[in-house]
């Protein structure tokens, strides 16, 4: 098994920090609560509002991933959105000191979302929308037809006929 690129780990930094900043510029009445179904033996549904779910996840595995001279460098450009002159300012660093800390960061926490488990931050469309892995195929004993008839050479199971009704 090869090793991705850094570039791939900044990248997968990038898509969640983004993810990150669309989440905190909502406005906080708009965020929705979403039902969710766990898998396992029992299936419990459970209620979740996903936008703060992921705003804390991805600050709390990025406070258990870095040290703390990492997390200030973290906290001040990516949290509290400094930019590089003022975060060379603060932490007494030149500009490529910052720049190649910032760019080990991204790398350390793109690996670290990616590869968090049981469920990891990284791909955006599995965190927030819960795919699952391998789709779960249901197999009906009866066939629907909703609309004009399809033609089939065999029929051997009972058809059932829904009307439908047409929207004003």
């Amino acid at each position: 098994m090869s090793t991705p690129c850094n570039c791939v780990f900044r990248a997968i930094f990038r898509a969640c920090h983004a993810r990150f900043k669309q989440c905190a510029s909502k406005e906080k009445h708009i965020s929705r609560v979403s039902l969710e179904a766990n898998p396992g033996r029992q299936r419990k549904n459970v209620w979740g509002r996903k936008d703060e779910e992921f705003m804390a996840d991805f600050t709390l595995v990025s406070r258990r991933t870095l040290s703390d001279y990492e997390y200030r460098v973290f906290k001040y450009h990516f949290l509290l959105g400094a930019d590089w002159k003022l975060c060379c300012r603060k932490l007494g660093l030149d500009r490529g000191e910052f720049f190649h800390e910032i760019y080990r960061i991204q790398q350390k926490l793109g690996r670290t979302f990616r590869e968090l488990e049981p469920y990891a931050l990284f791909p955006l469309d599995e965190y927030f929308h819960g795919t699952p892995k391998a789709p779960i195929e249901m197999p009906s004993s009866y066939q629907v037809e909703t609309g004009a008839p399809v033609a089939t050479t065999t029929k051997t199971r009972t058809m059932l006929k829904f009307p439908v009704k047409r929207a004003a």
